[in-house]
């Protein structure tokens, strides 16, 4: 059973307002992402026409051949990078309904792994479609514009959980961000039920821009499932788990999923990892004796898991979990070893 709820929203632009209306929203972030983790954010400055355009060039890469998208599949990518195919991707082991590309930074691949740095299986360049060739650009811009969003709201959290407004910046220095380009083809969930199955996020914080008037994006809030309408020009903002290990539990990484579109139809969406470091922890938050005391402590991931505090193990566990293919071809032996 699920109902529909609106989300609180965030306006970033009363950051830059006068002293009452900054503190007023700083106050609300904390509240909001302790309470439910999620929110609408607005004044994040970031024009809607680039989104317009990301998510045409993207449904005309979907609407390819399958042979042509097949040419950047992720299983030519030892780093997880590319296309996944429908039903290419799982959470919790079961199926997920939709066909995606993974973008990350661009970085050359690491030729000699250290077995005590093993995510660096993940730097490497990215596979972009020789047909779409303008998807390039705008997937970058993209990165570039809501890591900017996600470094302004990160500063934000800091202060208003009492430290300094730049007590994250080393840990994102040289970050580690992942923007899925994702379509979600209508089902009649005879195959599965799941779009994507619930998970929370293993990184710092998420930016995800639906497609207008799509749905099926639920968050979990009391054992109960809430259906989430996006609102136009907004983000859908979540933390993650990284956040939660920092702050000892008092900000709250919430499980979410995605279900289905109807039969016959579709939806693009444009979820934005922001992450550190693969090699970095975020800093423990020094709270105040009041906030300490309402934080719950950290939980384990959905699987059961460890939540690890640096970033590339989380990423790691997470990859080699989600894309089967890619872990049996490149990956098997550490998949074998990895603490899970």
């Amino acid at each position: 059973m699920s109902d529909t709820a609106t989300l609180p929203i965030i306006d970033l632009a009363d950051l830059d307002r006068d002293k009452d209306t900054r503190a007023a929203l700083l106050d609300r972030l904390r509240v909001v992402t302790h309470e439910i983790g999620f929110f609408h954010l607005a004044g994040h400055g970031i024009d809607e026409t680039l989104a317009q355009r990301l998510i045409a060039a993207s449904r005309r890469f979907f609407a390819l051949p399958d042979a042509d998208k097949l040419e950047i599949e992720n299983s030519h990518s030892p780093h997880f990078r590319g296309y996944t195919r429908v039903g290419g991707e799982r959470t919790q082991g079961y199926i997920d309904w939709r066909e995606q590309l993974d973008i990350g930074p661009e970085r050359a691949a690491v030729a000699n792994i250290d077995p005590e740095r093993s995510w660096e299986v993940l730097h490497g360049p990215n596979l972009w479609p020789s047909h779409v060739p303008q998807l390039r650009d705008l997937a970058l811009e993209w990165i570039a514009r809501s890591s900017d969003v996600g470094l302004t709201l990160l500063r934000a959290w800091a202060e208003s959980l009492g430290a300094p407004a730049e007590f994250f910046d080393d840990a994102f220095a040289d970050p580690d961000p992942l923007l899925k380009i994702a379509r979600y083809p209508g089902h009649d969930r005879t195959v599965t039920g799941q779009g994507v199955g619930s998970h929370k996020d293993v990184g710092a914080l998420t930016l995800l821009y639906p497609e207008p008037g799509s749905g099926g994006f639920q968050v979990e809030r009391d054992g109960e499932w809430l259906d989430i309408d996006p609102l136009p020009g907004h983000f859908i903002v979540n933390i993650g788990e990284l956040l939660e290990v920092a702050t000892g539990g008092y900000l709250k990484a919430t499980v979410h999923r995605v279900l289905p579109p109807p039969a016959g139809s579709d939806r693009v969406s444009l979820p934005f990892f922001l992450n550190p470091g693969l090699d970095k922890a975020l800093p423990t938050v020094p709270l105040s004796a009041n906030l300490a005391a309402a934080a719950k402590g950290v939980g384990t991931d959905v699987h059961g898991g460890t939540l690890h505090s640096v970033y590339g193990l989380n990423a790691l566990k997470s990859r080699l979990r989600a894309h089967p293919n890619v872990t049996e071809r490149y990956h098997a032996e550490l998949a074998r070893s990895f603490d899970r």
